[in-house]
């Protein structure tokens, strides 16, 4: 690649403060290190090989010059002579951790900045945590304006601190090193440009090379306008808000390319944060939400260190601990913040849309999704829907809280068939756990009569149905998922009652199962 544009910018700020950046992290197709070396100079730049041992990283004794002088004489290591300067690390994929570890180790007792160059065709990044955490500027792509993006409206240092904060809590980045780095960058940025003062494009440049490469989930999306809005529906963000948000999303689409943009859209889903879920529920959090005190605990993981209450944990212990000139902490000593955070609901209907009844059930609980869709804004809830027909089960609404979107997905809902009961209630689980694991609380409603006729091997017996019905009802009360069997056969019959009992759920008989009804049935059932 030719660098160009931010990685550029990058290289150059680093070559003038390498001890304030650390070094760079950049993809390389095997001409960076040529480039780099030129952009470096006059500043040291020394070169790692790609065999180097522990005794070329740390330095040893010469044996030639310790027989020549006949005393011995230490020859430095190549981390030594670096110090202060630069260490050009091509392939650095391929570091063992154990060499990354001494030149991590080495960066931290003020050793060189490093550039590290990433010559591996995977999407994913294989270099060692250790040694990515340390430098500022990451650069998987050539994308990034440079010094074409025009110049944009100065800002407050408080203001530039306050951006950074929110945009690294929006993209998931945890850790203070990177809001620091981010600040140093936006810093020398506007200094370069000849600024006394933060602008926008200081502030893009910083998010494109700093955070959002670092992203593990992007920006929460605004929500689709709804026609029947609640009227004490939150407001909606403010101008600046909103402004930061387009800029932060527009940093992390600049700076990624398109596959791990792609990689991360579909991660972000799974790891974004549940703040503000109303009445749902609470859960722990290691990162979000209201701060309820501090637990014994190593940091890491997402776990951050409570200051205050580690020192106060060691301070009574620093008599015994022989230290008189500095606090000395001890592992025990360590405290992690914990906080509360609250959970969404999610509603799960596995509605049997098989035989002559398909199209009044799924109409049914079209209406009933719908109903709950409209308290929605003040519960904070979402709903999923999944047709059991035919010889399996579909997911015809993922998990959503969108009135306009299930609207348009329920417009037409085919039916008919077999009634394959066991593969809907699995599939149900499954959906009912994924989001369990992701902070969620789930509940599961199954509109059935509970007669099954279609095993999970997909063939057409009804005592092998009703069998594997009964069994995967075991594994929902197995995991301990609240559930609700709602009958809606013409009249109450034992297959679903038994159904019912082996899910551990509560058992309702509605044969019209008018979607008021099950509407009410469910929002009964949750509360």
């Amino acid at each position: 690649m030719g660098l160009g544009g931010d990685a550029e910018l990058a290289a150059l700020l680093v070559a003038s403060h390498p001890r304030l950046f650390g070094g760079l992290w950049i993809r390389d197709e095997g001409e960076a290190d040529q480039e780099l070396a030129a952009l470096m100079a006059p500043t040291p730049l020394r070169k790692l090989p790609p065999t180097v041992d522990a005794e070329r990283l740390d330095g040893g004794l010469d044996v030639a010059a310790t027989l020549a002088a006949s005393r011995p004489v230490r020859r430095a290591g190549l981390l030594e002579e670096a110090r202060g300067g630069l260490l050009l690390i091509p392939g650095a994929e391929r570091l063992s951790g154990a060499i990354a570890g001494r030149i991590a180790a080495a960066m931290d007792d003020g050793g060189p900045a490093v550039l590290l160059l990433d010559r591996s065709d995977a999407d994913e990044i294989s270099l060692a945590p250790c040694l990515l955490e340390r430098v500022a500027f990451h650069l998987p792509g050539s994308g990034g304006a440079g010094d074409d993006e025009p110049p944009g409206p100065a800002m407050s240092e408080d203001e530039a601190r306050t951006a950074i904060a929110e945009a690294a809590a929006m993209l998931g980045v945890a850790g203070a090193r990177a809001d620091l780095f981010a600040l140093h960058a936006a810093r020398a940025h506007a200094a370069m440009r000849g600024g006394a003062a933060i602008d926008s494009a200081a502030l893009g440049f910083a998010l494109r090379t700093v955070l959002a490469p670092r992203a593990t989930r992007l920006p929460a999306a605004e929500p689709e306008p709804e026609p029947e809005q609640a009227p004490d529906h939150p407001p909606p963000p403010s101008d600046g808000q909103r402004k930061l948000e387009d800029v932060v999303l527009d940093a992390v689409r600049t700076a990624l390319p398109s596959q791990l943009l792609a990689s991360l859209l579909a991660a972000g889903d799974a790891g974004r944060k549940q703040a503000g879920a109303g009445k749902a529920g609470r859960r722990q959090s290691p990162l979000h939400g209201r701060l309820i005190g501090a637990r014994a605990g190593k940091p890491g993981n997402g776990a951050r260190l409570a200051i205050l209450d580690t020192l106060r944990a060691a301070a009574p212990w620093q008599k015994l601990r022989g230290r008189t000139d500095r606090i000395r902490i001890a592992r025990d000593d360590l405290r992690i913040r914990r906080h509360e955070a609250k959970s969404t609901a999610l509603t799960v209907f596995a509605v049997d849309a098989s035989g002559s009844a398909a199209a009044q059930r799924l109409a049914e609980a079209k209406g009933a999704v719908e109903s709950l869709l409209q308290q929605s804004y003040v519960r904070r809830a979402e709903v999923a829907l999944v047709a059991i027909r035919g010889d399996g089960a579909t997911l015809l609404l993922p998990p959503t809280r969108s009135l306009t979107r299930a609207r348009r997905l329920l417009a037409e809902l085919p039916g008919g068939g077999g009634t394959p009961l066991a593969a809907g209630i699995d599939a149900a689980r499954d959906l009912a756990l994924a989001a369990a694991a992701r902070g969620r609380i789930p509940a599961l409603v199954v509109l059935t009569d509970g007669r099954a006729n279609v095993a999970l091997d997909g063939r057409q017996d009804r005592v092998a149905a009703l069998a594997d019905a009964a069994a995967a009802a075991r594994r929902v009360a197995g995991a301990s998922l609240r559930a609700l069997v709602i009958d809606i056969g013409p009249r109450a019959r034992p297959e679903a009652s038994t159904l019912a009992k082996d899910m551990a759920a509560r058992y309702l008989h509605l044969p019209l199962g008018q979607a008021s009804a099950v509407a009410a049935a469910v929002t009964g059932a949750a509360a």
